[in-house]
């Protein structure tokens, strides 16, 4: 059975993760930074050296193409992204970009005969940590984003994210972009970014699709005065509405269904003075589930929330929302196929967090290979996972690709 090579595995982990290190062990790798594009640069630099064609779209997306055996099929696409959030960690998206590297690396070095070209892709920004929305590229590829508006979108230096594209020298033609009609799938290998695979011992998540969600914004309005003078039976404390707002949320929706998860991860204080009785409070809500039914419940207990709350008022604002994406069960089929193969454990699961896969799900068959994320840690300096299970990844991944490069179209 063809493997992958471990020791090249381990030695594009260890490169990649000098662009942009922090001191405890993590990446801050921005879209279109410099550390960004000395991982655009060594990416292609390796994929040339390996014999592919190197092309940029609009997006600055690059594609490295390794060519098949038979002219006029569409070609096989991995894809996964090199930018990170502030102190993230080594694994989220670029393994994925790692394990598209190898797989091609293995098939030329093998001589392993393809009827199909075969691409490994970079996604631009797919983080939206300087340049909001996250998904960036593939959601203007995929048509859920306009682009002139991704394009003014700023960082909080106040450059665009439209001048980066133009100052990062990988702006290429938009007729290169990934379509339809010139590429038949696409596979995403990434880390899990969650416990489940770890705790229950499995070594391949076969990801079924991506969960929907809701982000809404929530509000309390109340009076501000000073922390020493005004008593309490006659404060309006913004702050201490928010807190009984999301004791609210919690309990409402700790009745419904076990899999909800639901997370208030930024909160905006003003005057956010320590002398000062909080006035305005901003926070947002974010919850996620697969199943339709109990997203709408959601979303009818934030409708539902009192008016008023400790004397505040209570407003709310739906920010966005996505729905659940099923994948392509004849990838999935082919990702599960291979999974059999090497004999790895499994489960198959549904994401939980957002990936570029999502959205080009609506334009070509996609699926996605998981490996285990080690203590359930991602988007943070502790994110790991061993190189045992990033092989076994990315042989899932080789032995899939080579699966549906046996089909004419899916």
């Amino acid at each position: 059975m063809i493997t992958c090579n471990k020791n090249r595995i381990q030695n594009k982990i260890e490169t990649f993760a000098k662009f942009g290190g922090t001191d405890k062990g993590g990446i801050t790798r921005f879209a279109l930074s410099k550390e960004d594009l000395q991982a655009r640069d060594e990416f292609a630099r390796r994929m040339k050296n390996v014999g592919a064609n190197i092309v940029t779209d609009d997006m600055a997306n690059v594609y490295a193409t390794i060519p098949g055996s038979e002219k006029g099929l569409p070609s096989i696409v991995m894809a996964s992204h090199t930018d990170s959030v502030k102190n993230g960690g080594n694994y989220d998206g670029i393994l994925g970009v790692i394990g598209a590297m190898e797989v091609l690396e293995t098939i030329v070095n093998n001589k392993i005969p393809h009827r199909h070209p075969i691409t490994a892709m970079i996604w631009t920004n797919e983080e939206g940590s300087l340049y909001p929305p996250a998904m960036t590229s593939s959601g203007v590829i995929c048509g859920k984003f306009d682009k002139a508006e991704v394009l003014a979108s700023k960082s909080p230096e106040g450059k665009t994210f439209g001048e980066a594209l133009l100052e990062s020298g990988y702006v290429g033609d938009e007729a290169n972009r990934l379509n339809p009609r010139d590429y038949m799938a696409m596979l995403e290998l990434h880390i899990e970014q969650g416990p489940v695979l770890e705790v229950e011992n499995k070594q391949i998540g076969v990801v079924e699709g991506v969960v929907g969600m809701v982000n809404y914004r929530i509000k309390t309005h109340g009076q501000t005065g000073h922390a020493g003078t005004v008593p309490m039976s006659f404060r309006r404390d913004a702050l201490l509405a928010a807190t009984s707002a999301i004791r609210y949320f919690h309990d409402e929706f700790g009745k419904l269904e076990r899999d909800l998860v639901y997370t208030t991860g930024e909160i905006f204080c003003h005057p956010c003075i320590h002398t000062c009785i909080p006035e305005f409070v901003d926070f947002s809500l974010d919850a996620r589930h697969k199943d339709p039914s109990v997203i709408k419940q959601v979303v009818d207990i934030i409708k539902g929330i009192p008016k008023e709350l400790d004397k505040c008022k209570v407003s709310y604002e739906m920010r966005w929302k996505r729905n659940t994406v099923s994948f392509n069960e004849e990838i999935i089929n082919c990702i599960q196929k291979s999974v059999d193969a090497y004999g790895y454990t499994y489960k198959r699961m549904y994401s939980g967090a957002g990936h570029d896969a999502q959205y080009v799900a609506e334009m070509l068959p996609t699926g996605m290979v998981f490996v285990p994320s080690k203590g359930g840690h991602s988007h943070c300096e502790l994110e790991h996972t061993p190189l045992e299970d990033c092989w076994r990844g990315i042989n899932v991944l080789l032995l899939a690709v080579l699966e549906i490069d046996q089909k004419d179209r899916i």
